[in-house]
């Protein structure tokens, strides 16, 4: 698939992320089955977990990209970044947003003009994407390594 195209629809990008997040989950978890059940390895822990995170972290972005651009009310946003932390809850959440018409089949924010700022950054990250896939890319990779630096998340707080 030309990288384009992923980004052609709401719809199309939305439901790609929710697919990889669900596919980053059975990875962290058969790691975690490898470690903790079967006492085998960690390497598909460390692998799977980074993997899964910067899913994770690109669906955030997406989430939020998305829910601005086809104006989603703040339940939905809610529930929609809620639903990549419990395991493959992202591919029920997206077919029931598409369902409810959240997801539309075209940038709303290609065609018109934001009419607050956050909707003015995305009206100009959605015309001019390669840029803006960049610049997000480089971020969520900066968040990771800082989130990698912490050590896991259990380890957060503790």
């Amino acid at each position: 698939m030309e990288p384009m195209r992923l980004l052609s629809t709401p719809s199309r990008l939305y439901r790609v992320l929710a697919f990889a997040e669900m596919v980053t989950w059975n990875l962290l978890i058969v790691g975690m089955l490898l470690k903790y059940v079967l006492d085998v390895t960690d390497a598909l822990v460390r692998i799977g977990g980074g993997l899964h995170g910067f899913t994770f972290l690109c669906y955030l972005v997406v989430t939020v990209l998305v829910a601005i651009d086809q104006r989603w009310r703040l339940q939905d946003v809610v529930l929609g970044i809620g639903s990549a932390v419990i395991p493959y809850m992202t591919v029920p959440f997206e077919r029931s947003a598409m369902r409810r018409g959240l997801l539309g089949d075209s940038w709303r924010l290609r065609a018109e003009q934001g009419r607050n700022g956050l909707e003015k950054i995305v009206s100009l990250a959605l015309r001019r994407p390669i840029p803006a896939a960049l610049i997000a890319i480089v971020v969520v990779a900066i968040v990771f390594s800082v989130l990698l630096s912490l050590g896991p998340p259990t380890e957060w707080f503790s």
